[in-house]
């Protein structure tokens, strides 16, 4: 699940041979890990390094690449040092997300960058929205319409604390054990959503039952209690990419993560049967895009 890279720039060039193995292993559901791979703050980013960032409203600050507008953080924070220490963490993945998969150079959407500076643990949440508990990422109001959602975080916590994760069984497993539980949208439902605005697009048949899938899990007290799971250290100034459509996954505590979203095209993946797109298909015996 995890492969560790002995990687320490953000500069660094690949080898072809290089490239492919990290392709085929990220694809393949593992999570590409960079202990020695850390995002250096300037000092006058030093001050954002605490939890009052946040509006109160908000579990983390977000910053959209296409508009460079800032959301999430309070008033009083200077917004200029803000945005610019978002954007330059964006400039930094992208350059280093192109290099380390290089056959995704081209097709990459961007998404927005996002830093939690609030401790996960013990926060106060609906169970939806509770990360602590294992599930497949789905937006329900940015539809992905069949892309994969690729992630690189990145832990500055500046006290040496580590960010804890759980993963849970291979995505064909999850798919298995819960699509006897999914059902089909209800007539005309996916487009009054769009023309409500509810959604920021249309929401597809593939994104309708990767959201049902992502809350069933959640919801689910029993699967979360009994699934066999695995425990994952992310050290601080460390770095970690992983496909977080497929990777079931939790983040049970740490503070501090940056992170950077990316949407890819499941056809230009090395191995496109390795996608949820694909799986949800063969699984549902129905064209979900």
């Amino acid at each position: 699940m995890l492969q560790p890279l002995a990687i320490s720039t953000w500069d660094q060039a690949f080898s072809a041979d290089e490239a492919i193995l990290q392709m085929t292993a990220i694809e393949n559901g593992e999570i590409l890990y960079l202990p020695q791979l850390s995002f250096a703050l300037v000092p006058e980013e030093q001050s954002l390094l605490s939890p009052t960032l946040l509006d109160g409203h908000s579990k983390n600050v977000s910053f959209n690449p296409l508009t460079g507008r800032v959301k999430g953080a309070n008033s009083t924070v200077d917004e200029k040092i803000l945005m610019l220490f978002m954007q330059r963490f964006f400039e930094t993945s992208r350059v280093f997300i192109e290099a380390l998969l290089p056959r995704y150079r081209g097709f990459l959407s961007m998404g927005r960058t996002s830093f939690r500076p609030a401790e996960i643990a013990g926060r106060t949440t609906s169970s939806l929205k509770d990360d602590t508990r294992l599930h497949v990422d789905a937006f329900s109001a940015t539809p992905n319409q069949g892309n994969r959602i690729l992630r690189i975080f990145c832990n500055i916590n500046p006290h040496g604390v580590s960010r804890l994760w759980q993963t849970g069984e291979p995505f064909q497993k999850v798919v298995e054990q819960f699509i006897p539980l999914l059902r089909p949208p209800l007539w005309g439902s996916r487009k009054a959503l769009a023309l409500l605005k509810m959604t920021k697009s249309y929401r597809t048949l593939y994104d309708h039952y990767m959201l049902q899938l992502h809350d069933t899990m959640k919801m689910n007290r029993t699967y979360q209690d009994t699934v066999q799971k695995k425990s994952l250290s992310f050290a601080a100034g460390s770095t970690w990419v992983v496909m977080t459509d497929s990777v079931s996954h939790a983040a049970l505590s740490g503070q501090y993560v940056l992170e950077q979203t990316f949407y890819l095209p499941p056809e230009r993946m090395l191995n496109p049967e390795k996608s949820p797109l694909f799986i949800l298909e063969q699984a549902l015996n129905k064209q979900l895009i």
